[in-house]
């Protein structure tokens, strides 16, 4: 059976998410510039990378290495062929990650922005004592309204088989996974959005 995310296409999501209504691919944007800028890093992994929204924040000159992890191979294919400037750092990686993280790569700092909620906490902490960073970046959704998630939009539609993976986040469970991991709390930013949502911004930092 296929991830949901595997069926769901580029354009309805980014449609989606940049509705004015939603603002979540503008807010992402913003917030992907400071989790670039904010460590002293030369490899960044981003967990979900989707179509690349927020790599032409990538400066070459502090980044030797980019990697993009998805399930969805066309999504992956689009962050390369958008961004030409990014050959050569940008490195691609189709994997799901609630079912193999063995293989990823280590990196200096992790970004997972909107992408715990689908793959749930073990999951992720799986992926971060794999990759073993020194720095771990995550926007998660804060949803005040529990039954209705997806916010409404011309394309809520295609986002239907994404309830049977979604798991609901909360900021205290994250850092306690975080903790158990071997990671400190060391930043938080709150984000409204037009709709009533807020995204979170945690970093973590690896304990000495």
């Amino acid at each position: 059976m296929k991830n949901p995310w595997e069926e769901i296409s580029l354009d309805d999501y980014e449609n989606h998410m940049s509705l004015d209504s939603v603002m979540q691919l503008q807010a992402l944007d913003s917030i992907m510039k400071k989790q670039l800028e904010a460590y002293h890093t030369d490899t960044v992994m981003i967990l979900g990378v989707a179509g690349g929204n927020g790599l032409r924040h990538i400066d070459p000159a502090k980044y030797r290495t980019v990697y993009g992890v998805d399930i969805n191979e066309g999504y992956l294919r689009a962050s390369s062929d958008r961004y030409p400037e990014l050959s050569g750092v940008l490195k691609c990686l189709h994997t799901d990650l609630t079912k193999n993280t063995s293989e990823l790569p280590q990196t200096q700092l992790l970004i997972a922005d909107l992408l715990i909620e689908y793959i749930g906490y073990d999951a992720f902490q799986r992926a971060v004592l794999q990759t073993a960073p020194g720095f771990v970046s995550c926007v998660i959704q804060i949803n005040t309204d529990t039954e209705n998630w997806v916010s409404d939009s011309p394309y809520l539609h295609a986002f239907d088989g994404l309830d049977s993976i979604h798991h609901q986040m909360e900021e205290a469970t994250l850092t306690e996974t975080m903790n158990e991991a071997g990671y400190s709390l060391i930043l938080r930013e709150e984000f409204p959005l037009p709709n009533g949502k807020s995204l979170i911004r945690a970093d973590y930092e690896r304990k000495r």
